[in-house]
């Protein structure tokens, strides 16, 4: 076997662990196709397809770290955070190292080296966002997805203009190309208004 085939391998297992891992949330969400999928794999696979369209030629390192954004998320609620924004951001903090370390923990034990890990963890912890193309474009995609697929529940919930808040400080958080992907995405009129007054 050639050590093209073997890495393959190694990068589809550890696609499949990652989600193996995801698979215990017991939240669950219907598909495209209205199969009900534990949440945190279906936002896995959102994040690997968004990426796909965003950037074909993703590295091996970002994929991994795209298909791991959220891994095992639900075992750290919110909740158990004051619900304050100091509460927030030491909640978001506490994520990106334990995502860091847990995808670290998978691609080790199916056999990346160190290097390998330290890269997917730099990405997943936002280190340099602003001066690492490859950390930008994971920054972009997440902000994809939440446009795509997740803006809509908070519309439900939220007055206008705070979900005209919530676009514009997405928006700030994405490159230029990223802002041209957000705006041939798919949404619906109301969604595409409301990111048109955000800019405004």
């Amino acid at each position: 076997m050639s050590a093209e085939m073997i890495s393959d391998l190694r990068f589809t297992r550890t696609i499949a662990a990652f989600d193996q891992a995801n698979a215990n949330d017991p939240r669950q969400e219907q598909d495209e196709n209205g199969i009900p999928v534990a949440y945190e794999v279906l936002y896995a696979r959102r994040m690997s397809d968004a990426l796909l369209r965003f950037c074909p030629q993703a590295s091996e390192a970002l994929q991994l770290a795209a298909r791991s954004q959220h891994i095992e998320r639900w075992l750290l609620p919110r909740d158990h955070y004051p619900m304050d924004r100091k509460g927030y951001l030491q909640w978001r903090s506490e994520l990106k190292l334990r995502h860091a370390a847990r995808a670290g923990e998978i691609m080790l034990a199916e056999g990346y080296d160190a290097a390998m890990c330290e890269r997917v963890a730099a990405l997943l912890k936002k280190e340099k966002l602003k001066s690492d193309e490859e950390s930008q474009m994971l920054e972009d995609v997440i902000c994809l997805v939440f446009l795509q697929y997740y803006f809509a529940e908070f519309a439900k919930v939220h007055d206008e203009a705070k979900l005209i808040d919530i676009l514009q400080k997405t928006w700030r958080k994405m490159s230029e190309a990223g802002h041209q992907a957000a705006l041939s995405l798919p949404l619906p009129d109301e969604q595409k208004t409301l990111i048109a007054k955000a800019l405004a």
